[in-house]
């Protein structure tokens, strides 16, 4: 079963995009076909660092989210479904929950047997809790809520994990999960180069290039959150 996944959290500088390249980098590794999208006009980091697989899509407008939908039928008619992400920019949220109730996404996925994951990315503030709650109540119960607790955002999730947005999120089903953080300095290297996480732990060459070490503690970053990964509904 396919999804599609749309990585949000409504604010900027949580690490909305971080996921986005995390999550294809697994499709790329577990030889899963994907399509992404990136909603971000001003940085387009998802498409910088997967520009083989990620284009850009206006959400102000249904034609330009028509476009991503679209990709289940075009490609059904040449082979299996893909997966499909898209990398939400800060400010997406109401534009977004317009086309998605109009269209009547959700039930239309569903009838595709698509899954539908809405991915909450947090940092340790009150913001991402209050955000959460009206993501939750902006689409009740259908889709998949995956809230991944950012630790290269904060340490103390307290508020989060004690919060009524995220026992209702957990109640319709969701699916709660720390991304880990990657060692700031590698993580600087890789933004310098506009690499992959693939690239980044096989090219050895250029000014940027990251250390056997650093290599080592990327490829152990990525096996960590592979193995959260294995437990979504991700198709």
């Amino acid at each position: 079963m396919p999804s599609i996944n749309f990585i949000g959290g409504e604010k900027g500088g949580v690490g909305k995009s971080v996921v986005a390249r995390l999550l294809a980098q697994h499709f790329i590794d577990k030889g899963r076909a994907f399509t992404g999208f990136d909603t971000d006009r001003s940085h387009t980091s998802f498409t910088r660092f997967y520009a083989d697989y990620a284009s850009p899509v206006v959400v102000d407008t249904y034609e330009g989210l028509d476009l991503i939908a679209a990709v289940f039928e075009e490609e059904s008619a040449v082979g299996p479904l893909p997966n499909v992400i898209v990398d939400l920019a800060a400010q997406t949220a109401a534009p977004l929950a317009r086309w998605v109730k109009d269209s009547d996404l959700v039930s239309l996925m569903a009838s595709m047997g698509i899954t539908v994951n809405f991915w909450h990315v947090a940092d340790a503030g009150k913001d991402s809790v209050d955000l959460l709650d009206r993501l939750v109540a902006t689409y009740g119960a259908g889709p998949n809520y995956i809230v991944v607790k950012n630790l290269g955002r904060g340490s103390d999730f307290s508020q989060l994990e004690d919060s009524a947005a995220l026992k209702k999120a957990v109640a319709l089903g969701g699916h709660v999960i720390s991304l880990p953080q990657l060692h700031e300095a590698s993580m600087r290297k890789i933004d310098r180069q506009s690499a992959s996480f693939w690239a980044a732990v096989n090219h050895k060459e250029g000014a940027d290039a990251l250390g056997m070490l650093e290599r080592q503690r990327v490829k152990t970053w990525l096996k960590s959150c592979y193995a959260t990964l294995d437990a979504l509904p991700l198709g």
